[in-house]
């Protein structure tokens, strides 16, 4: 069929009914019969011209013109597209590279076969408008919490109907028990929302934490004002969950406002979670208090915590165990959820019988390296020691405050402890050098004579060896294994060698073999020193644990 001017409008609201079914924009279904008559056009002329059709939105008029540009001469390659500056002296006035001769060709006769291409042109970049439009609209709503009516299940997948589009609620997304009929209405939260092949995928959720955060903000007016901030969640989807909460007002009782008048304000929460038990914890900077209120309702003695290994042990009395560890492990794992912490809960007599089996190891090391008696060897556990380091090279006065400690006797003991220590030095390097060491190793300050033996025992000889090492295999560390932490040991870790250290250690080496530059180190650090000043943490000199 032939652009006549009996069907020129016709194309407008052609164009008008298919945007306003779609909810797209009218200039985008113009536009794809702009390139559906185009393709029709150069299937027509010869698919080597540059045929353009511009369709006039007020009447409909659809103009076909031929667009040939000025090219170089080296670069001419179409003869149908593009001309050179002779030979456009034919047409235009001045012309130049770059410049454009437009002329106007007829419309085209378009048969069964061209009309039915462009019809599929249309529908193509119809449908991805569609898409366009759809993904532009919810991809800044993920996060949020949606209504919608359940369509059909697929395979225990729920595909949700989200207004303008289409959402899917997986098996694993699910509340364990919930089940869905088809035009029930159902409240979600947009967990993600991708730009695929098949058009943006919209994937909803039940089960994330962040979907009973969002709950909550709904149902306590000071959450959504930001008084009250939610600061953690953890979850176990249908059964039970712990949330903590904080008030920026004092005169605010955060747990009281989340639970309402007579439990109303958390138990409509609970209603739309089937009946999910919450517990409401008030939120501590300090995680040792923040744990403690976490267990509840088990009472906690003590709580020991390990920041470098971001792990804390909870010793409960021992008819708090069962209560503090819950149901199948679910009030612990929870706390852990909620405080991002490895929680290991022991009773208080099992932690009495593990400081005894401490105390009687660091007793009979006293005995037997530094010839003492029992008593005597008790009696510096006692005060804290618990290495022969710390005996040898503690000042005099530390010894003398234990009964019946004199300056002679104190003076005794560090001798006997530094003459042990030379002897175990000695050994260890006459070991390593057995093994293998070399001098580079041997000498290269930092590195006792036990930790030369501990590197040699592992195939690290040399002072190349070492530099090749990273500060993770020297100092140990945590890694992340199918969700659970793991823990790497490392070879110096026993010496406590520390993160940090171990780096400092591994940078020397190479600046003196000459692989790094040590100028480059100045810089870096010059770099990171603003930095630090502005950050928070522990500090280097801080004990490892801390108790609460």
């Amino acid at each position: 069929m032939a652009i006549t001017s009996a069907n020129q409008l016709e194309l407008l609201q052609t164009a008008e009914a298919v945007a306003r079914e779609k909810m797209i924009d009218p200039a985008l279904v113009v536009e794809a019969m702009e390139e559906s008559l185009s393709r029709a056009a150069k299937s027509r002329y010869g698919s080597e011209m540059d045929i353009r059709v511009k369709i006039d939105r007020k009447t409909g008029r659809a103009t076909f013109t031929r667009v040939r540009t000025v090219v170089e001469d080296e670069e001419l390659e179409n003869y149908q597209a593009e001309m050179t500056v002779e030979t456009a002296k034919q047409y235009l006035a001045d012309p130049k590279v770059g410049d454009q001769f437009i002329e106007e060709v007829p419309p085209v006769e378009m048969g069964r076969i061209a009309a039915q291409s462009a019809k599929q042109v249309i529908l193509q970049k119809v449908r991805e408008a569609e898409r366009d439009r759809q993904y532009e609209e919810f991809k800044d709503r993920a996060g949020t919490i949606i209504n919608g009516v359940v369509k059909r299940e697929e395979y225990g997948n729920v595909i949700v109907d989200i207004g303008r589009g289409e959402g899917i609620l997986r098996r694993n997304e699910k509340i364990g028990r919930e089940a869905y009929r088809p035009n029930d209405r159902i409240r979600c939260y947009i967990k993600d929302v991708r730009r695929e092949t098949r058009g943006p995928q919209i994937f909803l959720s039940r089960t994330a934490p962040e979907f009973m955060a969002e709950l909550f903000k709904m149902e306590v007016p000071e959450i959504y004002d930001g008084i009250i901030e939610i600061k953690a969640v953890a979850r176990d989807p249908g059964s039970r969950a712990k949330i903590g909460v904080v008030s920026y007002d004092g005169s605010i009782d955060p747990v009281g406002a989340c639970v309402g008048m007579r439990g109303s304000r958390v138990q409509a929460v609970v209603n739309e979670l089937q009946g999910e038990k919450i517990d409401i914890i008030p939120w501590n900077e300090d995680m040792p208090t923040f744990l403690v209120n976490a267990l509840q309702p088990a009472e906690v003695s003590k709580v020991v915590l390990d920041e470098d290994a971001e792990r804390i042990e909870v010793v409960v009395p021992d008819e708090q165990l069962s209560l503090a560890i819950g149901r199948r492990g679910q009030n612990v794992r929870l706390a852990s959820q909620l405080t991002g912490l490895d929680i290991d809960i022991m009773t208080e007599e099992e932690e009495s019988k593990r400081r005894q089996a401490e105390f009687e190891e660091r007793t009979k090391l006293f005995m037997d390296t530094l010839d003492l008696d029992e008593f005597f060897a008790q009696l510096l556990v006692s005060e804290g020691f618990t290495n022969l380091e710390e005996v040898a090279y503690v000042e005099i006065d530390e010894l003398t405050v234990i009964d019946g400690v004199d300056d002679e006797t104190a003076e005794e003991l560090q001798a006997r402890a530094r003459d042990v220590l030379e002897a175990q030095a000695a050994a260890a390097l006459e070991n390593a050098r057995s093994m293998g060491a070399e001098d580079s190793l041997i000498e290269f300050e930092g590195l006792t004579p036990q930790m030369v033996e501990a590197l040699a025992k592992d195939g690290i000889k040399t002072l190349e060896d070492f530099a090749t090492c990273a500060d993770w295999e020297l100092a140990g560390g945590w890694t992340s294994v199918d969700g659970q932490r793991v823990k790497d040991d490392g070879l110096l870790e026993p010496f406590d060698v520390g993160l940090e250290e171990a780096q400092t250690m591994v940078m020397t080496a190479r600046v003196l073999l000459g692989w790094v530059d040590p100028t480059e180190l100045e810089d870096d650090a010059e770099d990171g020193s603003d930095d630090e000043d502005d950050e928070t943490g522990a500090d280097d000199d801080a004990p490892k644990a801390e108790e609460a």
